[in-house]
């Protein structure tokens, strides 16, 4: 087995960047430390890059993300002109074919006017058109769509003129998804893992369920995960214990039954629950689960062993999720509830007693900062959806820290893109002062706590005995050697997974030793 030396190049040791040779041996680091005492066959002439354990994603939709990096992505559409022009544009190109695009934001656009179903009947000339919202948690859809899903208008939060949430949108959603192939859907799962390793990302959690891809979908998806040139997926299954999801689970080989469950929606769609109602529309959202619902799906999986989880937002939804965190405790024991790290997905609004509870339970919050880089400060969509008192609270990041509950970094993509440095950047640059995270405990929380978090103990850095997963990249210094936030992104030229390379740039040199 060939012996490869990555030699002059940067690495983390004992929590610091410093000069260091790493040797590969297989699937294991054969040695980590000073420069000229590692052997090897083939020499990797590094020039100063940065040698760094490799990403994990703690939330990602793959089949979405990879049919938007495949097909139509108008998050840079700016009005309603925009979307329809976009739309017809894809139009021609299927040939008559389902058209479905994500990433629309009304909240960018100086015109919020949305496109009705009757506009995009005439700019695709009656196709089926699905645009989910950039939070997923509502879409734009033609009167085509309406009329293939007739149940969506019975659904709570249909809206004749195409804009559909809550239940109607699980109803359009499914249809509209049902239109893409197992071959399509396989390409297109493929497409993401690959854009992941091309950003240093060697380990994805993929959060499913009923409502989201299905059964079929997840199946693909770890099937094709099983290539063992892609990156890693742990999945999580959002379905109820009470309602099948234990066989489910073990049926589809899943990690844990949560991730997205849903308590409550999404702020940009209005839809994440709220204990008063939203600063720009008389609604408090929507509730999914009790807290006896919670409660109940804690204590199943508890006694049988299994990481459960949520996907929450609103400060009333997170009251429901605190009520049923402690509720369980009482009854399944609170050493047996706290021994599985349940975990929180986006947990945005919280007050003192639920990082509280977070803590005292070891509740895994599961966050993405690119939210707060994109909706935060004072004059974002928080702010637009909850008022300046409010929307400045989100987030608090470093108020979890300080209490000991373990982040773990993701991008929730096709919400946000798979950019894990632009990850760590939102995290230390957090748009409200003081609940950011410093720069090495955010890079912690986007590798080592993401392990941990699935019951891995890696170690916080490259160590030899340990797996050959790392990525190297070009990146202009900064504090303590990592990389300079304020410069351009760092650049990934390999990833590799358990000696196995997932990709490379072609900009290192290798020589025979």
């Amino acid at each position: 087995m060939t012996r490869l030396l990555l030699r002059g190049g940067r690495t983390l040791v004992d929590g610091r960047i410093v000069e260091a040779d790493v040797v590969v041996d297989g699937a294991t680091l054969a040695h980590v430390g000073s420069p000229g005492s590692g052997s090897a066959d083939v020499v990797v002439e590094l020039s100063g890059a940065l040698v760094l354990p490799a990403f994990v994603d703690g939330h990602v939709h793959a089949t979405d993300t990879g049919l938007v990096l495949t097909g139509l992505d108008l998050s840079a559409a700016r009005s309603r002109d925009d979307v329809l022009d976009a739309v017809a544009a894809r139009t021609r190109a299927l040939r008559g074919r389902p058209v479905l695009g994500h990433g629309w934001d009304e909240t960018a656009w100086p015109d919020r006017t949305l496109p009705t179903a009757a506009e995009l009947d005439r700019a695709t000339y009656g196709s089926l058109v699905y645009l989910s919202r950039v939070d997923v948690h509502s879409a734009l859809v033609s009167g085509a769509l309406l009329a293939t899903a007739p149940a969506a208008a019975r659904a709570d939060g249909y809206d004749a003129d195409g804009w559909v949430r809550r239940e109607a949108h699980h109803v359009v959603r499914a249809v509209a998804l049902g239109s893409v192939t197992a071959s399509q859907r396989a390409e297109a799962q493929r497409h993401m893992l690959r854009t992941a390793a091309a950003r240093g990302i060697a380990h994805v959690h993929e959060m499913n369920g009923p409502g989201i891809g299905g059964e079929d979908d997840l199946r693909t998806l770890l099937e094709v995960a099983a290539d063992p040139a892609l990156p890693d997926v742990v999945a999580y299954w959002g379905q109820t214990a009470a309602d099948g999801g234990l066989d489910a689970l073990r049926d589809l080989g899943a990690h844990g039954l949560g991730g997205d469950l849903f308590v409550d929606g999404a702020l940009g769609s209005r839809t994440a629950h709220l204990r008063s109602p939203y600063a720009d529309a008389d609604t408090r959202g929507a509730l999914y689960l009790d807290a006896d619902a919670v409660a109940d799906h804690l204590v199943r999986c508890s006694v049988a062993g299994v990481q459960a989880g949520f996907h929450v937002i609103g400060d009333a939804a997170m009251d429901v999720v605190a009520d049923g965190l402690v509720a369980a405790a009482a009854v399944a024991g609170r050493d047996r509830v706290r021994a599985l790290h349940h975990r929180l997905e986006h947990a945005e609004m919280l007050d003192a007693r639920h990082v509280s509870v977070l803590a005292d339970l070891e509740v895994v919050a599961s966050v993405q900062p690119a939210f707060d880089a994109a909706w935060g400060g004072p004059s974002g969509m928080y702010v637009d959806r909850l008022g300046p008192e409010r929307g400045v609270r989100l987030n608090p990041y470093a108020d979890l820290a300080a209490a000991g509950v373990a982040l773990v970094l993701g991008s929730d993509a096709p919400v946000t893109p798979l950019d894990p440095w632009g990850t760590v950047r939102a995290a230390v640059r957090h748009r409200t002062p003081g609940k950011g995270l410093p720069l090495a405990d955010a890079f912690r929380a986007h590798t080592a706590a993401a392990h941990r978090a699935v019951g891995e103990a890696p170690e916080d850095g490259l160590r030899a005995g340990g797996p050959a997963t790392f990525a190297v990249w070009r990146a202009d210094p900064g504090d303590d050697g990592w990389p300079d936030l304020d410069s351009p992104p760092p650049t990934c030229v390999r990833t590799v997974l358990r000696g196995t390379i997932l990709h490379d740039s072609g900009d290192l040199e290798e020589v025979a030793a």
